[in-house]
């Protein structure tokens, strides 16, 4: 079993600190020996490289039972549909990353990581909806105290071409924990059991963590009773 638990939190991604020094660097060098030309695009990339791998602190979703989004982004598709991995008809939402969100991915729920997968493939633009079948992706499937399984694959897009996944099968993560990155651009499906109850709609923009992205099937069951 991999130990992931000590992931400590950088303010910038430990993805980042090799960009951001180099980047930096050639900012600074080109800054001191008077390359005005150079110096400001490349104070601009620098600017770029910061934002890009931030990953800053987060407040986790309000209510314990949901399933907080794995990713920043906008929601491109809430829907039923097969579970690729599974099998299994499913809840899915789909949350789409542009270069200007936070790429670090988070556990959307606590449990233990049943399965990993990786798969080869193409680099559409990580909006449209084939992406989520040919282009490279990593699935992992998380299975919950109560037996309750999602899957969560994230997606390469049209510029992404790395997709990092800290986890192996055996692992045990708790809601909100690091668990990957996607550099340039892309795209995270959560595929939830038939049932659960989606809390966010197309075009919502949503944080990882922060968001509650849809309540369990006996969760949502539970809070109907509960506001009815």
């Amino acid at each position: 079993m991999s130990d992931i638990t000590q992931y400590p939190h950088p303010i910038i991604a430990r993805e980042g600190w090799f960009y951001l020094s180099l980047s930096v660097t050639a900012a600074v060098l080109a800054t001191v020996f008077g390359a005005g030309a150079w110096a400001i695009p490349l104070w601009v990339i620098a600017i770029f490289v910061l934002q890009f791998f931030r990953d800053p602190a987060r407040i986790p979703a309000a209510d314990p039972r949901a399933v907080a989004s794995p990713a920043d982004g906008r929601v491109v598709f809430v829907g039923q549909a097969a579970d690729p991995i599974t099998g299994t008809d499913s809840l899915k939402i789909s949350v789409f990353m542009n270069v200007f969100n936070v790429h670090s991915n988070r556990a959307p729920v606590a449990g233990q990581i049943k399965r990993v997968a990786y798969f080869p493939g193409k680099f559409f633009n990580a909006d449209l909806d084939k992406a989520s079948t040919e282009n490279e992706r990593n699935a992992i499937v998380i299975q919950d105290a109560k037996g309750r399984s999602l899957t969560c694959i994230q997606i390469a897009g049209l510029i992404a071409r790395r997709i990092l996944c800290y986890v192996q099968e055996g692992d045990s993560v708790q809601r909100g924990m690091r668990y990957g990155f996607i550099r340039f651009g892309s795209r995270v499906d959560i595929y939830m059991p038939v049932g659960s109850r989606p809390l966010v709609s197309l075009d919502e923009k949503v944080s990882a963590h922060s968001t509650a992205l849809a309540l369990w099937p006996d969760d949502a069951q539970d809070a109907g009773h509960a506001n009815a």
